[in-house]
C-alpha cells in the first residue's frame, strides 16, 4: 500500500487526521473536512471549476466519493438558491484547498458548515491532482474516507473498503426518486403537460420546462403506465440517475413507445431509452463528470460544450441507422474527446435523448435548444 503524504492546506486548525483509501491500495492522508466519521463510495473526479453546490444536491451522485479537480473549492460559500435538490447526495468530498473563509453577497454559510449539518464526512489537503491521475490510469473504483475514532490500521480499513457494494449492478434510482408525485406549473400560459419520471430528476429540470409553458408532473420512479397516462401527458420525460441502468425495469418507457408520445431522455434517461431500443450499455472507465466536455450534435453539425455527468453509456454503432423494435434509430450526438455516445434519434416516431445536461446548472447553456427540440416534438404530435 502506497501512502501520499499531504498537501500544506491539510494543516486546518482543529480539524482533525484523515485518511482516504482505494480499494486498490493506495492512499491519502489529509484532514477532515465536514462531518467526522467514515464513508464509503465509489471514487470518482469532477472538472468542474465552479457549481460545487450544484454537484453535491445532484441526486446522480448517489453512493459516489466526488473528488474536486479544482483546487480551491467553498470560496463562494453555499447559498439558498441553487441547491438541485433537498439535500447532499454524494457520499462524500475531497478537495485540495477548501476555503478558510467564504465571500459572497448570496452565501448564508460556509460549505464546511454545510456538509456537518447533513453528516457529509469529506477529506481535504490532499493531492487531488495525484488522485485524479490514478483513477484515470487505473479506473472509477470503491474508496473509503476515515477520520476521527474510525481511523485503524491501513489493511483493517482496507479490508472495509473492499466490503462496500460495487457501482455495477447497483439499482438505486428509487432510493432518490420522490415519494409522491408533484406539479411544477407552467411559466406563464401553459402549452404543454408533461409527465417527468424522477430517477433523480435535478431542480433545474421542470424549471427549464416549465419555461416555455410546461406543466410538468414529477412521477416516483415506480410509477406504472397507468400513472403516466393518468396526467393526459402531451410528452414523456426520462430524467437524470444514479446506477445501473441495466436494472432498471423498461416497461413504462415500451409503453410510451408503443403509444408513441414524444419522448425525452437525459443521462440515465438516454441510457434506459437505449435499452429499450435494443442496445446495451457499459460502464465507462472513469466516466465524464465536469462542465466542459465537447459533443457534437450530428444533426446540425454544431459543437456544444456541455456539462456531464455519467459512469455508463449506450453501445450502440456510430457508423449506421439500426432498426429497433420502434423504428429506425441513429446517434445524434457523439462526444468529441472519446467517441461515446452521447445521443440518440428515433427517425420514425418522435423521442430522442441525449447523454449530457442541457439545463446546466452550473454550466455551459449551449444545449438548452433541446428543451425546445422537445416542445417542437409535442407540437407536431398535437398537429
Amino acid at each position: 500500500m502506497t501512502i501520499s503524504k499531504p498537501g500544506n492546506a491539510s494543516q486546518r486548525k482543529g480539524a482533525s487526521p484523515a485518511v482516504l483509501v482505494l480499494e486498490d491500495g493506495r492512499s491519502f492522508r489529509g484532514r477532515a473536512y465536514g462531518a467526522v466519521g467514515e464513508t464509503f463510495g465509489e471514487a470518482v473526479f469532477n472538472t468542474g471549476m465552479t457549481g460545487y453546490q450544484e454537484t453535491l444536491t445532484d441526486p446522480s451522485y448517489h453512493r459516489q466519493v466526488v473528488v474536486m479537480t479544482a483546487p480551491h473549492v467553498g470560496n463562494t460559500g453555499v447559498n439558498d438558491e441553487d441547491d438541485e435538490s433537498a439535500k447532499i447526495w454524494v457520499a462524500g468530498y475531497v478537495v485540495r484547498d477548501p476555503a478558510r473563509i467564504p465571500s459572497n453577497w448570496r452565501s448564508s454559510r460556509s460549505l464546511d458548515e454545510q456538509l456537518v449539518d447533513q453528516g457529509i464526512v469529506g477529506i481535504s489537503g490532499i493531492d487531488t491532482r495525484a488522485l485524479t491521475r490514478h483513477l484515470r490510469e487505473r479506473g472509477a473504483m470503491r474508496v473509503g474516507i476515515f477520520s476521527g475514532e474510525s481511523l485503524a490500521d491501513q489493511e483493517t480499513l482496507l479490508a472495509r473498503v473492499k466490503e462496500a457494494p460495487q457501482m455495477v449492478g447497483a439499482s438505486l434510482a428509487a432510493e432518490v426518486s420522490t415519494d409522491e408525485p408533484y406539479v411544477v406549473p407552467a411559466i406563464g400560459e401553459k402549452k404543454f403537460t408533461v409527465a417527468a419520471i424522477d430517477l433523480g430528476i435535478k431542480g433545474m429540470t421542470p424549471h427549464r420546462m416549465a419555461e416555455r409553458g410546461i406543466e410538468v408532473h414529477v412521477l416516483p420512479a415506480t410509477a406504472t403506465a397507468e400513472d403516466v397516462y393518468a396526467v393526459a401527458p402531451d410528452g414523456v420525460f426520462l430524467s437524470n440517475g444514479p446506477g445501473d441502468p441495466s436494472t432498471v425495469d423498461l416497461t413504462v418507457v415500451k409503453a410510451v413507445l408503443d403509444r408513441k408520445t414524444p419522448l425525452f431522455g437525459i443521462c440515465f434517461g438516454n441510457q434506459i431509452l437505449g435499452r429499450a431500443l435494443g442496445f446495451g450499455t457499459y460502464k465507462l472507465k472513469y466516466g465524464h463528470r465536469g462542465i466542459n466536455q465537447p459533443v457534437q450534435d450530428r444533426t446540425t453539425g454544431k459543437v456544444e460544450v456541455t456539462a456531464h455527468n455519467h459512469g455508463f453509456a449506450v453501445d450502440a454503432p456510430l457508423d449506421q441507422v439500426s432498426e429497433t423494435p420502434y423504428g429506425r434509430a441513429e446517434v445524434s450526438h457523439v462526444c468529441l474527446n472519446d467517441d461515446v455516445v452521447e445521443g440518440l434519434q428515433l427517425l420514425d416516431q418522435p423521442a430522442f435523448s441525449v447523454q449530457y445536461h442541457p439545463e446546466a446548472a452550473a454550466g455551459p447553456h449551449d444545449a438548452a435548444y433541446l428543451f425546445d427540440r422537445f416542445v417542437q416534438l409535442m407540437e407536431g404530435q398535437r398537429a
